[in-house]
């Protein structure tokens, strides 16, 4: 009901204003972001999807953006989107027409998500964690993360996920631009650790997964 609320009041705060988008590079070169004056989903919800026919039924948006044959991962958040494109296009030929592509279809009022996918219905990573039993550090390590890590990430067209923490071994998924990047993931990943090791001595490392 609460969700239900919230996405209706979006909706009804974006009515009569016009649509811009903008693109911005992030770390990971494969990767670009395209950045809404109006939110596309409630704050703190995040969606990727890796195939058009995982986007069939939840999201109309990525569905359309995987007729671009260059387009390989699709990851919506808050009021962006981040794009995932295959290496044999340069962003400078594909760009303009994404980002105009994306504002025609937000102007349209057309549903950016119709639903979250369930858990078991996400693309299954080709290392998954498991969800740990609930820890004493649980708590403290989120408050980390929401203070010093995730405005960054989400800065640079990334989402982070805490899975848990078992035995002082954190795990973290990465989406968006984050995701995909051996260099951009060891840097975060890196980062990530040093900042929960000075703050938390029980943690010994971190494990990222890309989502």
């Amino acid at each position: 009901m609460i969700r239900q609320l919230s996405v209706f009041l979006l909706k009804l705060f974006a009515m009569n204003i016009p649509v811009t988008v903008y693109a911005e590079m992030t770390p990971n070169p494969t990767t670009m972001k395209f950045v809404a004056n109006k939110y596309l989903l409630a704050t703190g919800d995040s969606v990727e999807f890796t195939k058009k026919q995982d986007a069939k039924g939840y999201s109309p948006l990525a569905e359309e953006l995987f007729a671009f044959p260059f387009v390989k991962a699709v990851f919506i958040a808050a009021n962006f989107i981040t794009i995932t494109k295959t290496d044999n296009v340069p962003w400078d030929f594909i760009t303009m027409e994404l980002r105009e592509y994306i504002r025609n279809f937000l102007a349209e009022g057309k549903e950016v998500l119709i639903q979250m996918p369930l858990p078991a219905e996400k693309k299954a990573a080709t290392e998954r964690p498991e969800i740990a039993e609930p820890s004493e550090l649980d708590e403290p390590i989120l408050a980390l993360l929401d203070q010093y890590v995730r405005p960054a990430v989400e800065n640079d067209g990334g989402a982070i996920d805490y899975v848990g923490c078992k035995d002082g071994i954190v795990n973290l998924i990465l989406k968006g631009s984050c995701s995909g990047c051996p260099s951009s993931t060891a840097t975060l990943k890196g980062g990530i650790e040093t900042l929960l090791k000075q703050h938390l001595p029980e943690v010994k490392s971190v494990v990222a997964y890309n989502g």
